[in-house]
């Protein structure tokens, strides 16, 4: 096979009269490949026609973590126990091809079993243990409640406060509440 010399090794003279010959071919109609080329498009419904399709995206869907159910483990398990008995070469290996499964999740659900955990072959919830005090949430709400009527409150007296003075003033003094304080 024969080496060609790279873009590199060109001169810029034999780059700038290719770049020439190219163009021209384009202007007088013809693309580069020798056929002739349409005219630009005009609407915007012959814009959509002329533009190829965009490519599928790239952005792969997070996949979703396989949950199996208590029943589907024991029923399983049940015809895995079944093909041991029977003593044919592969008919496991056969059980878990076919469900798609790996020989770690046998392991994990016969020990399951095993222990005599029912609840243990259902599928665990995910992720960090709620630790929050179902209450919490609600004394939390209670003591914004209270702090924006407290707020309220203090508002009011500035406001009966300045009533009071302003009836002073005009000669009309308003008598103190004794149970005010």
């Amino acid at each position: 096979m024969r080496h060609l010399p790279g873009p590199e090794l060109v001169s810029s003279r034999a780059r700038w009269t290719k770049i020439a010959v190219l163009s021209s071919t384009k202007r007088d109609g013809v693309s580069s490949r020798g056929t002739s080329k349409s005219p630009p498009p005009v609407t915007a419904k012959q814009v959509r026609e002329a533009t190829p399709p965009a490519p599928p995206s790239e952005v792969v869907e997070r996949p979703q973590r396989r949950q199996f159910t208590a029943e589907y483990k024991q029923r399983i398990l049940g015809e895995v126990d079944a093909a041991l008995a029977s003593g044919e070469q592969g008919a496991v290996g056969a059980l878990l091809r076919r469900e798609g499964l790996f020989s770690s999740h046998l392991a994990a659900w016969r020990g399951a079993r095993d222990r005599g955990e029912l609840a243990g072959l259902a599928p665990k919830k995910r992720g960090r243990k709620a630790s929050r005090n179902p209450l919490r949430s609600e004394v939390e709400r209670l003591q914004r409640q209270n702090a924006h009527l407290e707020h309220e409150l203090e508002k009011a007296r500035i406001v009966i406060a300045v009533q009071k003075k302003v009836a002073a003033l005009l000669g009309n003094p308003i008598p103190d509440d004794p149970e005010e304080k």
